[in-house]
């Protein structure tokens, strides 16, 4: 793809013209690995957008992450000779040879099929390189986890049902137990560990991205968390300089105002 202020798309326009002569000196200093944060920062946007619901703030957030894209674009245009036009054209190829049920006429009856026949193309295209090379190990632990869990449930490394991954994680919390109780630090990890990813494979088998469901609980306690503040700054006092009644008497109705109107934040 040239290197032109010709393109008719209206984003490579901008993006050329922040890169070009005259254009933004932030912008022009950029490399591909000074732009890696930005990467995973937008799209951590764009994960809570969706999380909130709201149409504006996601078609916000994917117009910000496919301006990263671009930029990265125009980057690799200049360091390795291909740019926005070559990728594109990837991926539409990559994408319709690992989808053979809808191209090619092959079967895929449900999604569990669908997902056999994906990871065995995939498979396929990358044997030298193991079957969860794909899975990125700076993925947050437990979107890792889940991403790891499934792989490994096309080749049949899964449990059947929830109800047996829920007995498993009862397995490595006792073991934690017995760790703690040896006050042995580098067992008491590995159990913790172990522990919380028999707890990411009881969200996969029961249709539960850990990963989402840690980041509402997070959100919630954090809305409850701030509730308490408020209440504690408007008598005249930090949490702190509470007692521990006092703050569990907050904390309560803190609990109670966000269940009521979950908006609160």
């Amino acid at each position: 793809m040239a290197s032109d202020d010709t393109s008719g798309d209206p984003l490579v326009r901008v993006v050329r013209r922040l890169l070009g002569e005259g254009g933004c000196p932030w912008d022009r200093a950029q490399t591909l690995e000074s732009m890696r944060p930005y990467v995973l920062e937008e799209a951590f946007e764009v994960a809570s957008a969706i999380d909130s619901g709201r149409p504006e703030a996601i078609r916000e957030e994917l117009g910000d992450l496919a301006f990263i894209v671009t930029f990265l674009a125009e980057l690799t245009q200049k360091r390795y000779g291909f740019g926005l036009d070559d990728i594109r054209e990837s991926i539409a190829e990559k994408m319709t040879r690992r989808h053979p049920w809808v191209f090619e006429g092959a079967e895929a009856g449900d999604v569990s099929t669908a997902i056999a026949q994906w990871e065995a193309q995939k498979s396929a295209e990358r044997k030298e390189r193991g079957r969860l090379s794909g899975v990125p190990v700076n993925l947050p632990a437990l979107l890792r986890a889940y991403r790891v869990g499934e792989k490994a449930s096309a080749v049949g490394y899964d449990w059947t049902s929830p109800a047996e991954v829920r007995a498993k994680v009862d397995e490595e919390l006792a073991e934690l137990d017995e760790a703690a109780l040896r006050g042995d630090g580098d067992a008491v990890e590995r159990e913790l560990g172990d522990a919380l990813f028999a707890l990411a494979s009881y969200g996969r088998k029961s249709g539960i991205d850990a990963e989402s469901a840690l980041r509402s609980a997070l959100d919630r306690f954090s809305a409850r968390f701030r509730h308490a503040e408020l209440a504690a700054h408007e008598s005249g006092r930090s949490l702190d300089e509470l007692d521990d009644a006092e703050r569990e008497r907050l904390w309560h109705h803190a609990k109670e105002a966000v269940a009521r109107d979950p908006s609160i934040r």
